[in-house]
């Protein structure tokens, strides 16, 4: 009789086991399917924001750099305005401000002289191509990241020169997605042409130095006479044509700037 119950109790034990073991491995396979179905959303925003997102940028910046040669250049200037006016930046570019980054490193002073007007915020207006790189990317005014950057173009930045002016043509671009047109900017070599065409001129720069890494507050690569303030040693001394392409660095991170310089060829 003893030897009967002892049986029984260890029968349910076992059951009791089992249905442990079956309980945790359900909730392992929830857990599994979970994970996996968490990785591939993951994947497909990662795919959306590297790849879709690029092509549908540089689609567009193509079409808008057919359209502006088939239109000569683009915008036309009809007012002139002052040095330093402008919108701020955005998040991509050197410093907080690019219209006070701009300007204020150069130690220029006296009354602001009048220059060649800025076109309309974000309304491409020129076109830079980098034949070494194969690059032709459309040119619009400012630096925000929505309006001008995400779209695939070069962002001028307000309070720096104009295309072939006496001063600094300073201009952001994205390194990594959204048409990713400054990605291989760090491959250029002094003597590389960089050039730009606006409305039917065409001005062509010569890449004199690169500075491979600095901070986002580095507001003196983009002043008048650009010349870093965290690297002194890099960059110019003496006025001039001056153009500059500014990135971020590394590659899929903002943590720094990479800064590409170059002379007008006179």
């Amino acid at each position: 009789m003893r030897d009967r119950v002892r049986v029984v109790v260890q029968g349910k034990g076992r059951r009791r086991w089992h249905a442990r073991r079956a309980g945790l491995a359900g909730a392992l396979w929830v857990a599994g399917e979970l994970a996996v179905t968490v990785g591939v959303v993951v994947m497909l925003l990662v795919v959306h924001q590297v790849w879709w997102t690029n092509r549908q940028a540089l689609r567009a910046a193509h079409e808008v750099v057919r359209e502006l040669e088939e239109e000569g250049g683009g915008w036309a200037a009809a007012v002139p305005e002052e040095v330093g006016e402008g919108e701020p930046s955005g998040e991509e570019p050197v410093g907080e401000s690019s219209g006070s980054g701009g300007s204020g490193s150069s130690g220029n002073s006296g009354p602001p002289r009048t220059v060649k007007p800025s076109p309309p915020r974000a309304s491409a207006y020129g076109v830079l191509r980098i034949p070494r790189l194969g690059v032709a990317v459309p040119v619009a005014q400012g630096v925000d990241k929505r309006s001008v950057l995400d779209k695939g173009y070069a962002g001028h930045y307000a309070g720096t020169a104009q295309p072939g002016a006496e001063g600094n043509f300073a201009l952001a671009g994205h390194r990594n997605t959204h048409g990713e047109p400054f990605r291989y900017i760090n491959r250029l070599r002094a003597g590389d042409e960089l050039i730009v065409d606006v409305r039917g001129k065409r001005y062509v720069y010569l890449v004199g130095q690169t500075l491979a890494e600095t901070t986002e507050r580095d507001t003196g690569v983009i002043a008048p006479v650009p010349r870093s303030i965290v690297s002194p040693g890099a960059g110019y001394s003496e006025p001039g044509a001056y153009i500059t392409l500014t990135t971020c660095t590394p590659e899929y991170s903002s943590k720094y700037r990479l800064v590409v310089w170059g002379t007008l060829k006179r």
